[in-house]
């Protein structure tokens, strides 16, 4: 699969037709569905047409499934594009200006950490909390990775995703009790919010003793951030400015 899929290719033509009011000052939403069954917005402007505004086209915002670079099933093709931008992992770091040169030596430098015995517990129980996320609140895994809106180089890969992309989990083990969330998955869970443009997710943990489950996940939810948002998207984009150089 390649890296880079052809994000407009599944999109259906969508024509809008203007629409005036007797006052000249009403605007609509119109829904329109594409070839994949996932809906895309057109905010259509009814104004009065002037000299600015006749020509420009409307705006169309792309479902969460059209934002789809890779998959991590391709792993070659996963690795790859995670490469070429910032990444929830990545993010997870970004907590001060030094940190950002930090990941940047980190990307541009041959690869580092690949697994440990916890890793690899993690990655083999993933499909069984997974699942227990689905039964409990209907969120479907996913090995999807998407990108933003706004910059193709903002990237992430959610565990469990909702249908319409509002609602996310992220799945970890743990071999010690949680009092609270650790901040570095925080910062992963807001920057994943950002890329599909989710409002909340649910943090699940399963705790383990020497790598043997000790009873059922716990979970608790985690409310969008826009300022926490704000301040990782600008060290997302000077860390692009170092990789870029």
């Amino acid at each position: 699969m390649d890296a880079q899929l052809d994000i407009f290719g599944d999109l259906a033509v969508v024509e809008a037709e203007a629409r005036t009011t007797a006052s000249g000052r009403e605007s609509r939403a119109q829904t329109t569905a594409t070839a994949r069954g996932a809906a895309v917005t057109v905010l259509e402007a009814t104004t009065a047409p002037d000299a600015s505004s006749a020509s420009a086209p409307p705006v169309v915002v792309l479902g969460h499934v059209q934002r789809i670079v890779a998959y991590s099933s391709d792993r070659v093709a996963w690795l790859r594009a995670r490469s070429q931008g910032v990444t929830a992992t990545d993010a997870a770091k970004l907590s001060t200006q030094r940190s950002i040169q930090n990941v940047a030596m980190e990307k541009f430098g041959p690869r580092g950490f690949t697994g440990n015995a916890f890793t690899d517990h993690g990655r083999a129980r993933e499909p069984h909390i997974a699942s227990w996320v689905h039964d409990h609140f209907s969120l479907v895994a996913s090995d999807a990775l998407f990108h933003s809106v706004p910059e193709r180089r903002h990237l992430a890969t959610p565990d469990c995703i909702s249908d319409d992309g509002s609602v996310l989990a992220e799945i970890k083990t743990t071999s010690k009790p949680f009092d609270r969330i650790p901040k570095h998955y925080l910062r992963q869970i807001w920057w994943q919010q950002y890329v599909l443009g989710a409002e909340r997710t649910l943090f699940v943990w399963e705790q383990h003793r020497d790598f043997v489950p000790v009873g059922p996940p716990r979970h608790q939810w985690v409310e969008r951030d826009e300022d926490e948002i704000a301040a990782l998207v600008d060290r997302a984009d000077q860390l692009l400015a170092l990789l870029a150089r």
